[in-house]
């Protein structure tokens, strides 16, 4: 049996940004990492942006992990939490003890009922490198999904000169996070790349013959694809600590320190469900910046330097020449207040509830994502008007 200071369950970005943390305050205690996946961490945004645009190669997103003083154990699956014990168990039939456990355990992507073992739900680098090699052959591409991972994907085949159809239940692209003008804009910008658009469209059910895979829609239709890439969000990863009797509700849930209903055991990244302060709401959030950030935060606490997670995590795409940076809220349920410098362009969309700025779109709009921060932060009382012009502010020389 293994002895551990800081045991890590989960390989992403998140348990790499926790060890940065712990050997900020702790340069010698024992880690580990018990990783599902046969590869190092590595950063995740590249699969379906940089990597497919020629800013990235595959070689520069791997993280240096290996590097960090730390016993890596790859293609290996934590089964068992005993939390009376502080031990781990994992599917090869070792035993680990730990002093403090991190559960970084991510999601499993969401699958179509009807589903087929052809169908991709694109999330991993395995999945890029399967991906890569199909988008050498010229044949026709299924995506399935219009939120953010399903948008990204039909961009990048599509500039591989990929032939790409869409299909997604909403009435435009990112229908659920983008108001509806700006989302019906989105619609019409890739059709015009040459991306089909099936929107208020679901599949009924799909089959794999000689042919290729048949997706049917509708009444009797009937659409023949070489591959199919679904991308439908992830359901947070919580069997683990489930069983080990931690509190978990839509993710692990853990206090402003990051630690779960057990305070020997910390959970961090996308499977955390934590409270801002700034939103006045408990979030789970599944992207790169939450993931690094409270990575390193739950790093640091677990090595004795405590300190709380009031964070407000921001996000980013890139779709085709257009791209945006987003922080807070983002729900097209919302009210929003749209300060269009050029239409559809450039400018900033803030998403209010009751005058409050609850999140901030900036839409071809740089640099500015402290500054939305400190708007959501003062949870002032806003009239449509007073927004107009407030962003961006001047950016001073560094």
């Amino acid at each position: 049996m293994e002895q551990y200071k800081y045991l890590i369950v989960g390989g992403g970005m998140a348990g790499d940004s926790a060890i940065k943390g712990i050997r900020k305050v702790d340069s010698k205690g024992r880690i580990c990492i018990i990783c599902a996946e046969a590869d190092p961490p590595y950063d995740r945004p590249p699969l379906t942006k940089a990597l497919w645009t020629g800013k990235k190669s595959l070689k520069a997103i791997w993280r240096k992990t290996p590097k960090r003083r730390v016993d890596l154990h790859l293609s290996c699956v934590a089964q068992k939490i005993d939390p009376s014990k502080k031990l781990v168990y994992d599917d090869k039939g070792d035993v680990y003890q730990y002093e403090k456990l991190l559960l970084t355990t991510g999601g499993t992507p969401r699958h179509l009922p009807n589903d087929l073992p052809e169908i991709m739900y694109y999330r991993t680098v395995e999945d890029y490198r399967k991906l890569r090699k199909l988008a050498e052959e010229s044949i026709e591409f299924c995506v399935i999904g219009g939120g953010f991972i399903g948008s990204e994907i039909a961009a990048a085949l599509t500039m591989e000169h990929k032939s790409v159809t869409m299909i997604f239940p909403e009435s435009g692209i990112c229908g659920r996070v983008f108001p509806e003008k700006l989302s019906h804009f989105l619609s019409s910008f890739y059709s015009k790349k040459g991306v089909k658009i099936l929107p208020n469209t679901s599949v009924s059910s799909m089959e794999k013959r000689n042919d290729g895979i048949h997706v049917h829609i509708g009444v009797g239709q009937d659409l023949r694809f070489g591959a199919v890439i679904a991308g439908l969000g992830i359901t947070p990863n919580t069997e683990l600590a489930q069983n080990a009797g931690l509190k978990v509700e839509n993710g692990i849930v853990v206090d402003r320190f990051l630690r779960t209903s057990d305070p020997d055991i910390f959970a961090a990244g996308d499977v955390a469900n934590f409270e801002n302060p700034h939103l006045n709401k408990r979030l789970r959030v599944e992207h790169e910046d939450n993931a690094n950030v409270m990575g390193e935060r739950a790093g640091r606490n677990m090595a004795g330097d405590l300190m709380m997670y009031d964070h407000l995590p921001f996000f980013y795409s890139d779709l085709f020449e257009l791209g945006y940076e987003a922080v807070g809220e983002l729900d097209s349920r919302l009210q929003t207040v749209v300060d269009w410098k050029e239409e559809f362009r450039e400018g900033v969309l803030y998403y209010m509830d009751q005058g409050r700025i609850r999140g901030v779109l900036l839409w071809n709009v740089w640099d500015q994502v402290d500054s939305a921060r400190e708007l959501i932060a003062k949870k002032k009382v806003y009239k449509p008007n007073d927004l107009i012009s407030l962003l961006p502010k001047p950016q001073l020389d560094a």
